[in-house]
This record gives C-alpha cells, sequence and structure tokens, in this order.
C-alpha cells in the first residue's frame, strides 16, 4: 500500500490504520501489524528573506544554478540526506527526508550556513 499526500508522519499512521479496519469489515483478514516505512517527505519552508542565488551557487559547493533551465537552486545536502530547492523569494521545497526532524534539521543548516555566506537579504 503507497500512501500519499498525509501532512505528518502520524497521518499516515491513522490513514494505515484507517484501512486496516475498512479491510477488515469486508472480510479481508490481515495477518499482521503493517511496517509503515516513510520513503520521501516533501515539505516548504520559508526563510523570510531574499537569497542571492548567483552569489550562493558560486560559494555552496555542489549546488546547481541553471536560471534559463529552472528558476530555483538545487542543493543536494549530504547530512541530512536531503535535497533542497532555493528560490530567491526565501521559499524553499525540501525533499528526500525520511522524518520529519530531517526536514527541520536541514532548512535550519541551510538557512545558518546561508547568513554565513552572507547570501540572505532580511
Amino acid at each position: 500500500m503507497v500512501c500519499t499526500g498525509a501532512k505528518s508522519e502520524a497521518e499516515v499512521n491513522r490513514a494505515v490504520n484507517t484501512i486496516i479496519r475498512v479491510l477488515k469489515k469486508h472480510g479481508i483478514n490481515i495477518k499482521s501489524k503493517p511496517k509503515v516505512e516513510i520513503q520521501n517527505i516533501v515539505a516548504s519552508a520559508n526563510l523570510k528573506a531574499s537569497v542571492d542565488l548567483e552569489k550562493a551557487a558560486r560559494l555552496l559547493e555542489g549546488a546547481m544554478y541553471e536560471p534559463e533551465q529552472f528558476p530555483g537552486l538545487i542543493y543536494r545536502m549530504s547530512d541530512p540526506r536531503v535535497v533542497l530547492l532555493i528560490f530567491s523569494s526565501g521559499k524553499i521545497v525540501c525533499t528526500g527526508a525520511r522524518k520529519e526532524e530531517e526536514v527541520s534539521v536541514a532548512v535550519n543548516k541551510i538557512y545558518n550556513l546561508l547568513r554565513e555566506l552572507d547570501v540572505l537579504y532580511i
């Protein structure tokens, strides 16, 4: 079973339990408790500051920025292992996390890194 669109880890568990109850109600025997494994969390964040993407692309090791192709800077963070799409507006999309905590860590880490590099304009 694949669950998409949940807003939290708790909501995923509620959805799985609801499906199990419905299946049991319709005579389908569930022999064991399901193993819930989160594969990919996609989250958005707002740094509430503008980002100089040109400068960030030069200073962030491994960053990809091709504004003719895509308006955001693509940054692959190694710890936690996520991909961040960073836009000049300060909006971020974080993908690839497996736990909600990884999203928070990644956003805080990139915020501090961008401040250190002096590419945030609050």
